[in-house]
């Protein structure tokens, strides 16, 4: 079972990251890792901070000549930024007065924050509610990505909706065309929106500009599959063990994340149940199969052998150049928020995070199912439950 924890504040000296229960003898190449991170930093729409950090992991404990050893893993990320705020961010008390946050930004924790904590100075909310909290994250599900690979289980997550402007070219494709797609595109246009319809990719681009020039930001809707997922993970017995609650769940704590649905989600309203249930068929070659997949590879909390698919939207970020009205809780007068930096577009950023987080899920219902905490071990009780799914 993987359990992680994160600790650091956004301008403070860096993330950390403790991940509990990864498998012994698993190969981690920090490459990978700083690879992943350096994912999420990128994005067409993304604001300055990105040009000061270069996201680097310094792992601290849990590998051992390349290899987990099963104890705790902790990495630490460094904030370059931190050399900026070190007087308004120290940690122990200083001789000079710090400007104070004081007006709350709409869609933020701001407000709520500091009533919950009895802040009134809202740094003290915003740090920590900051978006840069996933960097660390992201550590997590990078290492149960690269478990799950030797499970021949991959997991993708990318954009299908910016500012409105949507796509479905990518339905019935795999995993590779769907990269294949986005790295040319890519290629072509010279941005990096992971978002696979090249015909409406100069659209976005000029929502994007747009909303730069008018100091706005924009939201969008992400989409994360999971594919070589074997049936019969997650659970239906309790409510707090269904891997949809759990995916759920996870990608809700995700900053910016406002809905999430599975598979056909919320059409189901639109069709009688004779129309959206998937069929069941079954023949000696494949064994049971569907012909659709409306319920998104999950049915009752428990996988059900087809690809998982996901969406999420992704309000538009809080931080805004042009302000929005608000209240300086100090004078209680209204205001404008105030603008420090911030992106424009965050949902390419998103997806990257939200495929690590999802791995992280559908890697906690594999390890309860086929326990072990060593990696050969977990592969030999593997190959007895596949043989178990092609005799039931």
């Amino acid at each position: 079972m993987i359990r992680y924890l994160t600790a650091g504040e956004s301008h403070g000296k860096g993330l950390t990251v403790i991940i509990d229960g990864v498998p012994s003898n698993l190969k981690i190449d920090e490459r990978e890792l700083n690879f992943i991170l350096s994912e999420r930093q990128k994005g067409y729409g993304r604001g300055g901070r990105q040009k000061i950090e270069n996201d680097r992991v310094e792992i601290l404990s849990g590998i051992r000549f390349g290899k987990t050893i099963g104890s705790p893993v902790s990495v630490f990320i460094k904030n370059n930024d931190y050399e900026n705020w070190k007087s308004r961010m120290s940690i122990t008390p200083i001789n000079q007065s710090v400007d104070e946050f004081l007006i709350p930004r709409p869609g933020h924790a701001d407000l709520s924050g500091g009533i919950r904590f009895n802040h009134r100075d809202l740094r003290n909310v915003l740090e920590r509610a900051s978006a840069r909290e996933t960097a660390a994250r992201i550590i997590a599900g990078a290492i149960c990505k690269i478990l799950l690979k030797e499970f021949n289980i991959e997991i993708l997550g990318y954009v299908v909706n910016i500012a409105g402007i949507a796509t479905d070219i990518d339905e019935g494709l795999d995993i590779k065309e769907i990269i294949k797609k986005v790295e040319d595109d890519k290629e072509k246009f010279k941005v990096d929106l992971r978002y696979p319809d090249s015909k409406k990719i100069p659209h976005i681009i000029k929502k994007i500009n747009s909303a730069m020039k008018k100091g706005d930001t924009l939201g969008g809707i992400i989409k994360i599959i999971a594919e070589g997922v074997p049936p019969g993970l997650g659970d239906y017995t309790q409510w707090d063990r269904k891997l949809d609650g759990k995916i759920a769940m996870s990608l809700m704590s995700l900053q910016s994340i406002k809905g999430v649905e599975f598979g056909a989600g919320f059409s189901y309203a639109n069709y009688s149940g004779s129309l959206i249930h998937d069929a069941i068929y079954y023949s000696k070659n494949k064994g049971y199969y569907r012909k659709t997949n409306n319920a998104g590879g999950i049915e009752g909390g428990v996988t059900n052998g087809n690809k998982i698919i996901i969406r999420a939207v992704v309000k538009p970020i809080s931080t805004l150049r042009k302000g929005i009205d608000s209240v300086n809780i100090k004078t209680k007068l209204k205001s404008r928020t105030v603008y420090e930096r911030s992106d424009v577009c965050v949902v390419p950023a998103a997806s990257v995070i939200a495929e690590n987080l999802v791995a992280i899920e559908i890697t906690n219902a594999l390890m309860e199912h086929i326990g072990c905490v060593e990696l050969g071990l977990m592969k030999k009780n593997y190959k007895s439950y596949l043989r178990h799914i092609r005799n039931y």
